[in-house]
């Protein structure tokens, strides 16, 4: 199931509104404060700047989870979690 949405400039820019070097400084300051969580259990099967994407489009966009879920090609489940966490 492949998504549709990555963390490239047009993406980002389109649903997010942030420019690409502030999306690029928000990443960081997520990883930086342990965006990839404590470490151990199963990994994640987005990378950070997508799961920062996709958390940026919620919000902005007032998509359901369930609409975000293909765009992204992972399950509303996994959405619910990647925003709550």
């Amino acid at each position: 199931m492949g998504g549709v949405l990555r963390a490239e400039p047009v993406w980002v820019e389109t649903f997010t509104g942030l420019r690409i070097d502030r999306f690029a400084k928000l990443v960081k300051v997520v990883k930086e404060r342990g965006g990839n969580g404590p470490g151990g259990g199963r990994p994640w099967c987005l990378p950070l700047p997508d799961r920062v994407l996709l958390v940026a489009v919620y919000y902005r966009t007032n998509l359901t989870m369930r609409q975000l879920a293909p765009l992204f090609g992972i399950s509303p489940a996994t959405v619910c979690r990647v925003i709550h966490r």
